[in-house]
């Protein structure tokens, strides 16, 4: 990758969630700072670094409570709720470094570095490893109950390698520190390697949880048919019970 020369951007700093570059993203803003942060991209060029807190529970960040690495995004749309918060579409672009942090008009502002991807002639090695990754994923959402099957299809219009990763990363279900690691991951190779790792590592938790869940529906059903047996049991015992003392017709 490419670095290119120090910009001022309004921050916004991101809880519990990373945004990649090229996907759009609806996102809930309520912190003053915050808002006024946006206030100032949609000023001037709608353009914000959006980056993810170390600790989501810090209110008030500094530099060392961010992660270094960071989406450049695009203000599409924001709407100011009646609530006083603010609902935003934005669309990731390119990577950057956060370099400086600063306080000014009670919002934050972030000296950015760009990161540049790659171009497709220099990635064009990495044919075999993306078509793994591709096979890898559709069995992935298969297995999932969160990734919408139409996501398939949207891939198979998407030539860049760099992008196609970014939009895959982005529908995985994953730890935020793994979701950090793949966008600081620097070479498009080491990324798809990661997400094949992180697919695996995935699939080998599902197969763990399915062994339970049939060890669990066999006991449970085990259990049901044993309680079902012994209702038939005492049923039995009580019919018996009551012809018992029943009166016999035939006593003279």
């Amino acid at each position: 990758m490419t670095k290119e020369m120090v910009f001022e951007i309004p921050l916004l700093p991101l809880r519990d969630m990373v945004i990649y570059p090229h996907g759009v993203h609806p996102l809930f803003v309520g912190t003053e700072s915050s808002i006024r942060a946006l206030d100032a991209a949609m000023t001037a060029d709608k353009q914000i670094f959006l980056v993810a807190k170390r600790d989501s529970e810090l209110p008030n960040p500094t530099k060392d409570d961010l992660y270094t690495i960071g989406t450049i995004a695009t203000v599409l749309q924001l709407l100011k709720l009646p609530d006083g918060t603010v609902k935003v579409l934005v669309e990731g672009g390119d990577r950057a470094r956060l370099t400086e942090l600063s306080l000014e008009d009670d919002y934050l502002k972030a000296g950015a570095e760009l990161i540049k991807e790659p171009i497709a002639a220099e990635v064009s090695e990495s044919t075999a490893i993306v078509r793994s990754v591709l096979g890898q994923f559709e069995q992935y959402v298969k297995n999932s109950q969160k990734v919408p099957e139409e996501v398939l299809a949207s891939l198979s219009s998407i030539d860049d390698p760099a992008r196609l990763m970014d939009t895959i990363a982005a529908q995985m279900t994953l730890a935020l520190e793994d979701k950090q690691k793949l966008l600081e991951t620097e070479t498009l190779q080491s990324r798809m390697e990661m997400i094949l790792a992180l697919m695996d590592a995935e699939a080998g938790v599902n197969k763990i949880e399915d062994r339970i869940r049939g060890r669990v529906k066999k006991q449970m059903e085990k259990s049901q048919r044993e309680y079902y047996l012994n209702e038939q049991m005492k049923a039995i015992q009580k019919e018996l019970g009551e012809l018992d003392d029943a009166p016999d017709e035939f006593e003279a």
